[in-house]
């Protein structure tokens, strides 16, 4: 019998062996249930044929052909990642709906023996469960904000919160990019999709009894929005804010980003991106400390000119409650001693 997800945290207690999701590896890419694996029914290409004759020709026709194409890709898959599985295998099978597709695999690895189930209502099911926790719902505990401004190390504080027990959301991580200009971690963003469903995993986590630390972020990451839910939220949230020298800032920023200093291509194209706001003369200045490898001073300008000004006026526009917390150095010792203090105001 299809199994009904009620609610996001029963995801972490299924008693499956493995989640597979048998829609086309582009479905898959764009978003997915948290912890599954891709062994689909149908290829992209073979999707969109089989819909194509659905709708143009003939939905029984459709239906033949795409029988038989899910029969050779299972039979692919058994041959393949499902060999080595053994009888007490018990695998969780989902696709858009909950239809033909998981329908269809799930009967084939029952008939093998496998205790193989179906999520109801499939992905589908899952997304509304998403959208309610970030559009619908609350915040499920209380929440702490780490502000301050560029090169304070807010996302290393929070590394240390996290590792001395505290509860913690990364968004920076989950949405794949460091928050600024220079903030991409890959070639490519996560979908807004896929972004929600580490969000919403993440708030499904936690405990209500206890704050979540969360990094200052304005309502963007990147190309990506940050729901309603978190986002108001975090507007109200009582602050954190951190102040360090500005050397150590310097420091800290020249080495929390390597991949702009191993390739002078991409950071000449994040410095032109500046012109609007700086002009032409300053982007070239800046260019020219590059290309020269003087990275402290560029690092220094950039604070001074462009993040801290820009720090200010966001400061001004969305004021909250805050405690300053004036940090010596951004040394890992003097980062763990902070989380530490921080953790034991929750309890004081």
């Amino acid at each position: 019998m299809p199994l009904k997800l009620t609610q996001l945290s029963d995801l972490a207690s299924l008693p499956f062996d493995q989640i597979i999701d048998v829609r086309s590896p582009a479905e898959f890419a764009l978003d997915h249930v948290p912890g599954a694996i891709n062994l689909p029914a149908m290829s992209n290409d073979e999707r969109a044929r089989v819909g194509t004759i659905y709708v143009q020709e003939d939905p029984f026709k459709a239906r033949k052909i795409g029988a038989a194409i899910v029969a050779r890709n299972v039979a692919t898959h058994l041959e393949g990642p499902l060999s080595v599985k053994e009888g007490s295998y018990k695998p969780l099978v989902y696709c858009w709906r909950g239809g033909q597709r998981s329908g269809s695999v799930a009967i084939i690895l029952k008939q093998i023996g496998w205790r193989a189930d179906t999520i109801e209502g499939g992905y589908q099911a899952y997304r509304r469960l998403v959208s309610k926790a970030l559009y619908e719902g609350a915040m499920p505990c209380p929440m702490v904000v780490i502000d301050g401004g560029t090169g304070t190390a807010k996302t290393r504080l929070l590394d240390h919160l996290a590792q001395q027990g505290a509860q913690t959301l990364d968004l920076e991580a989950m949405a794949e990019h460091r928050g600024s200009l220079f903030g991409p971690m890959g070639d490519a963003q996560p979908s807004q999709k896929a972004f929600e469903s580490r969000l919403a995993m993440g708030l499904a986590k936690l405990q209500p009894n206890r704050p979540v630390y969360v990094e200052a972020e304005s309502s963007k990451i990147g190309r990506l929005i940050i729901p309603p839910v978190l986002w108001q939220a975090m507007i109200a949230a009582p602050n954190l804010r951190l102040t360090a020298p500005l050397e150590a800032r310097v420091d800290h920023l020249i080495s929390a980003y390597p991949d702009m200093r191993a390739d002078e291509t991409k950071l000449h194209t994040v410095l032109d991106m500046l012109t609007r706001y700086h002009g032409h003369e300053k982007a070239a200045h800046w260019k020219t400390l590059a290309s020269a490898k003087d990275y402290a001073e560029l690092t220094r300008d950039l604070i001074e000119t462009h993040y801290d000004p820009r720090y200010m006026r966001l400061s001004r526009a969305h004021p909250s409650a805050a405690k300053d917390i004036a940090l010596p150095d951004l040394s890992d010792q003097t980062l763990a001693a902070t989380a530490t203090q921080i953790i034991a105001t929750e309890t004081a």
